[in-house]
């Protein structure tokens, strides 16, 4: 078996020299951007898996790689860019990475949510401009925290949230338990949120789930923290809804389009926190994503 690394950007490279056992398979190391599809096919010639950190890989496009076996995404937002039904169907299994950045996401949630609710972004950016802002936070202590998705990284979101002296709530698709968690129905669960916290997996019946009209049933004034997917939430809606002060404020982390373009229309206001999609982006979370791919690919 011999693989190849597509895209090691943002120290990944360095990442997967650290933690390359000499037992794992051969692999070579492209530290490039994100490859247009065009080159795929003659890229991954002679390989029998990839590793893909963020690039696109069309169905039509991987249909001309006709060595590749696999394709080990970093991650498990997979479908943001691939088929991976289309691709199983052409002989190319698609594997995903979970557990990784539970801590690390967690950590990022949480710090966006306490950022939101002070409004750091504004009166750093104020400043930075020469402006003197003052923002009128809100204390979360004592507040209520509603989860959308109760798997490892809301877990981790739950158990600092409580460690904050907040209420916790959540909703899951399939049923769960969590101690100091309480489950409810969504639409309690969007009643009652001061803050609404979003991890779902992205799929089709997922994809758009925070809605206009969801988004109608939230409690006045709340926070929405999205470190998840960006597919899931309606921009348009979640604008209208910012623009008229229905949300008090989004605190970002994904994008429908990567990376945010310049001057984008939620760039403009004033109650939006963004960070470049780097929840999951600690050296621990990094080091223990190659190790965990390398595994896989040990396994093939």
């Amino acid at each position: 078996m011999r693989g190849l690394f597509l895209d090691a950007v943002d120290d990944l490279a360095g990442v997967f020299h650290r933690v390359v056992r000499p037992t794992d398979p051969a692999m070579d190391v492209l530290e490039r951007g994100e490859i247009p599809p065009e080159e795929l096919p003659g890229l991954t010639a002679g390989y029998d898996f990839i590793f893909d950190d963020h690039t696109q890989l069309p169905t039509e496009a991987m249909r001309g790689c006709r060595g590749l076996k696999h394709v080990i995404f970093l991650g498990t937002g997979a479908r943001s860019y691939m088929h991976p039904e289309q691709l199983v169907e052409l002989g190319i299994g698609v594997h995903i990475i979970k557990g990784y950045g539970d801590t690390a996401v967690a950590e990022h949630s949480i710090a966006l949510m306490w950022a939101a609710a002070r409004g750091l972004a504004r009166m750093d950016g104020g400043m930075r401009a020469g402006n003197w802002i003052r923002t009128e936070g809100l204390e979360l202590t004592g507040k209520t925290l509603g989860l959308v998705g109760f798997g490892g990284i809301a877990a981790e979101v739950a158990r600092i949230a409580r460690g904050s002296g907040m209420r916790v709530l959540a909703w899951n698709r399939t049923p769960k338990s969590a101690q100091g968690v309480s489950f409810v129905e969504l639409d309690t669960l969007l009643a009652e949120s001061q803050v609404l916290s979003l991890h779902l997996l992205l799929n089709d019946e997922t994809r758009g789930f925070l809605d206009a009209e969801r988004l109608g049933r939230l409690r006045p004034g709340a926070i929405l923290v999205n470190t998840a997917r960006a597919a899931l939430v309606d921009e348009v809606a979640m604008m209208a809804a910012l623009r008229s002060g229905r949300l008090r404020h989004a605190a970002l982390d994904v994008f429908d389009t990567e990376p945010l373009p310049a001057g984008h229309p939620l760039t403009t206001l004033a109650n939006v926190t963004l960070s470049a999609h780097s929840g999951f982006r600690t050296p621990e979370a990094s080091d223990k994503l190659i190790r965990m791919a390398l595994d896989i690919a040990c396994g093939l």
